[in-house]
C-alpha cells in the first residue's frame, strides 16, 4: 500500500488503537532526520519541522521567519476516541511529512510544518480550547500574523480537491476587528491554491463548505487559514449539486447542527465515517496520495 522507507511506513502503527501518536510521530520526525521542535502551547503540544539549518525557536531565541510571510502547512495529529483515523487526519499527517522530504531535497526555503494538537473538541468544549486557536495567539506574539497558512484535514480519499469556503460563511456574521484583512487574506490563500492546481491542470476541484477544522480556531484568533480536503468525484458532484438546491444545507455542516437521520444521509459518506470506527485504511485511495502530496509541493514551489 505504501512506499517502503517512506514516513508511510509508521502509518500503522499510528492509527493502532491506544496508540501514543505523539510519540510515534515524532520517532517518524526523527528517523527521517528532519529539523524539527516541539513547542508546547496552553498545554498543547505542537510539532514543528522547518527547513533544514533553519535555526528552531529553542536555539535562535526568536521565531524563525518573524515578520515574514513563509509558509505553514497544517495538519492535527489527534483523532476522536474509538475511531483509527485514518483518514481524519493520519493521512494528511504523513502526506505532510512526504512534502517536507520534497522540500528539503529541493532546497526551498520560507517554510515549516506544523502538526497541531487538539483539533478534535469534546462536547461542551468552545473554539477557544481549540489547539489551532491559542496557537494562532502565539503565533502573532512571534511576528507571523503575514503567515501564509494552509490547513489540511481527510485528504486520503478522492480524487476531487475541495477548497473549503468555510470561513466566508463564518465571516458574514463576524465582529472580529480587522475582518477586511483577515478575509482578503483568506482570499489571497485560496486564489494561490486555485492557481496551484490550474498551473497543474487539476480538472477535478471544487469550492465548498467543509467540516469543522483548525481553520476555525485560527480564524478566531484572528490568523487566515485555507482547509483543504478530499472527496471522491462522485460524491463531489453530488454534493456541489445539493449546495445548488438547497444552500442553507452549507449551514448545517458549518455549525454541526446536522443531526436528523433525513439531514445526514445526504452529507457525503466520506464526510460519513469521519470521527467513528468506520474511519480504516480500507476507505484510502492510495492511488491519489503522490496528486495530494505534489499539490503541496507545488503551494510553496510557485511562491
Amino acid at each position: 500500500m505504501f512506499t517502503k522507507h517512506s514516513p508511510y511506513d509508521f502509518f500503522s502503527d499510528f492509527i493502532a488503537p491506544c496508540a501514543d501518536r505523539y510519540k510515534i510521530l515524532l520517532e517518524c520526525i526523527k528517523s527521517l532526520k528532519y529539523n524539527c521542535a516541539v513547542i508546547p502551547v496552553a498545554g498543547n503540544r505542537h510539532i514543528f519541522i522547518f527547513p533544514p539549518g533553519q535555526k528552531t525557536l529553542r536555539s535562535a531565541g526568536v521565531f524563525p521567519f518573524r515578520k515574514e510571510s513563509p509558509f505553514i502547512l497544517c495538519a492535527h495529529y489527534d483523532r476522536v476516541e474509538g475511531s483509527p483515523g485514518a483518514n481524519d487526519n493520519s493521512i494528511a499527517v504523513f502526506h505532510l511529512l512526504k512534502t517536507a522530504s520534497f522540500l528539503t531535497q529541493q532546497k526551498t526555503e520560507k517554510w515549516m510544518v506544523v502538526f497541531t494538537d487538539k483539533e478534535e473538541l469534546a462536547p461542551g468544549e468552545s473554539l477557544e480550547a481549540q489547539g489551532s486557536f491559542t496557537l494562532a495567539e502565539k503565533l502573532k506574539t512571534w511576528g507571523l500574523e503575514k503567515a501564509k497558512i494552509y490547513n489540511f484535514d481527510a485528504c486520503g480519499a478522492g480524487n476531487t480537491f475541495i477548497i473549503s469556503t468555510t470561513t466566508d460563511h463564518i465571516l458574514k456574521n463576524s465582529s472580529l476587528p480587522n475582518i477586511h484583512r483577515i478575509r482578503k487574506s483568506i482570499l489571497s490563500l485560496r486564489d494561490h491554491a486555485l492557481a496551484t492546481a490550474n498551473n497543474m491542470r487539476l480538472d477535478k476541484v471544487l469550492l465548498a463548505p467543509t467540516p469543522f477544522s483548525d481553520d476555525v480556531g485560527f480564524l478566531r484568533a484572528g490568523l487566515a487559514a485555507q482547509t483543504i480536503t478530499m472527496l471522491p468525484s462522485d460524491e463531489a458532484q453530488q454534493y456541489e449539486a445539493l449546495l445548488r438546491s438547497r444552500p442553507e444545507y452549507a449551514d448545517l455542516i458549518i455549525s454541526g447542527k446536522i443531526k436528523e437521520p433525513q439531514e445526514y444521509r445526504h452529507l457525503p459518506d466520506t464526510w460519513r465515517s469521519l470521527n467513528n470506527a468506520k474511519d480504516t485504511p480500507s476507505r484510502l485511495t492510495p492511488q491519489f496520495f503522490e496528486q495530494v502530496v505534489n499539490f503541496t509541493v507545488e503551494l510553496i514551489r510557485k511562491q
